[in-house]
């Protein structure tokens, strides 16, 4: 009897906690759902009316004035973006609530005058933050506000991208590599799939591509050219983590006025694009991962986003890395791929995602993210090019507060801060 009275007690308390943190991500999913998605129609705007005026283009410098003067208004001196949401899930940081309308505005305004960035960084901030402000309304304790992060990070992401699925597992998986927090995986997939389903339900544009290319059967010749080039990724991963902290260090070295940093940048990023006389590399650039999937791709272009991306974000523009390493990963794939018999847009999907990986040390939110990406082809390609490229890129990241806690080459506890 004991046995059965104990049996009723733990499902009880399951079933509880599970109608719980059902409701929690139902809760984080519709808000920052709508949030997401008004922040997508608001990129849109800013990236048309850009396209509609290109004399905007010429007013990027001063509108990295404003955006730094935004941020000082707000009293925040040293934003941490990104970094502070890892932090967050992992320690007892707190995300204030005023990050979401800055990242909002600020990325806004990046878009605008068409720097290189993308649009992650503001959906795990922004949701984040908002969804930290939902679990102290709640009143959460400190290890729920973890998970309530976590949601708001898969609800943005998902709203923002469309790829539910990719979303839930990069926010469990993105800030302690080698540990997933699975009480969180409950919450963070009704948060993502509810997103995605709000995000569909007003028509947000999302990114998907269709690669027939990748429809081939497992070969062996062909798989070791896919290792050759998923290697080629980890590698690029490197050095793109590189150029960006070896640019954020040169601005702050020589440009210790955030003002005149952001202005001088700006002004960089205008006569660069100039002297080049293309507009290739302004804003997220999606555009260029099409045709580079489409087996079409200029084989300058992954270096010179690369610099362009460091040139805008180490400045102090806003938006994220993520939709540029997916340009820099689609194009070199592309251009690369032919070296070493493969198709072009069969290489772009492996570059795309090969250096997705590396840069974030996801591999399964890589593999997932490949095939929404990609409408579910090639899972065999995806699964190696993951494979060797997690392993071979280091601990390098993207974000210098993702803990790498087991090693990449043996079960080893080695809890240490990524490489940026």
């Amino acid at each position: 009897m004991n046995y059965i009275n104990n049996y009723t007690k733990h499902a009880l308390h399951q079933f509880y906690s599970f109608l719980r943190w059902a409701f929690v991500g139902l809760t984080v999913g519709v808000i920052v759902g709508l949030c997401g998605t008004a922040f997508s129609y608001a990129l849109k705007y800013a990236t048309n009316l850009r396209l509609d005026n290109p004399w905007i283009f010429y007013l990027l410098p001063v509108l990295g004035l404003v955006i730094v003067f935004i941020y000082s208004i707000a009293g925040v001196n040293h934003p941490r973006g990104t970094n502070l949401v890892l932090l967050s899930v992992r320690t007892e940081e707190t995300i204030p609530l005023i990050m979401a309308p800055l990242i909002f505005i600020s990325t806004l305004l990046s878009h605008l005058g068409g720097a290189s960035a993308g649009r992650e960084g503001a959906a795990l901030q922004m949701g984040g933050s908002i969804s930290q402000q939902i679990g102290r309304l709640m009143k959460a304790d400190e290890k729920s506000m973890h998970i309530f992060s976590m949601c708001g990070m898969s609800a943005c992401f998902a709203a923002l991208f469309g790829t539910p699925v990719a979303a839930a597992v990069f926010s469990i998986e993105v800030v302690s590599v080698g540990i997933m927090q699975y009480s969180a995986l409950i919450p963070c997939a009704i948060a993502s799939l509810t997103a995605d389903v709000i995000a569909k339900h007003f028509h947000v544009h999302h990114m998907q591509f269709s690669v027939p290319e990748l429809a081939i059967d497992f070969d062996l010749s062909i798989g070791i050219r896919v290792c050759i080039l998923a290697l080629c990724g980890a590698i690029l991963s490197i050095i793109f983590c590189a150029i960006l902290r070896v640019s954020g260090n040169l601005y702050e070295k020589y440009i210790k006025n955030k003002y005149i940093r952001i202005l001088v940048g700006g002004f960089l990023i205008v006569a660069i694009t100039l002297l080049l006389n293309t507009s290739d590399y302004m804003s997220a650039g999606e555009e260029i991962i099409v045709n580079a999937l489409s087996g079409h791709a200029r084989p300058e272009a992954f270096l010179l986003k690369m610099i362009f991306t460091a040139l805008a974000l180490e400045a102090g523009f806003k938006g994220g890395e993520i939709v540029p390493t997916l340009f820099i990963g689609s194009t070199f794939g592309c251009v690369f791929a032919g070296l070493i018999g493969l198709s072009p847009a069969f290489g772009a999907a492996i570059g795309m995602i090969a250096l997705f990986c590396g840069v974030t040390n996801c591999p399964i939110a890589s593999i997932f993210l490949g095939l929404e990406l990609l409408q579910g082809a090639g899972i065999e390609w995806l699964l190696l090019t993951v494979a060797v490229s997690y392993m071979l890129s280091g601990y390098y990241s993207l974000y210098n507060q993702q803990k790498i806690m087991y090693s990449k080459e043996m079960p080893k506890y080695i809890n240490k801060n990524a490489h940026q």
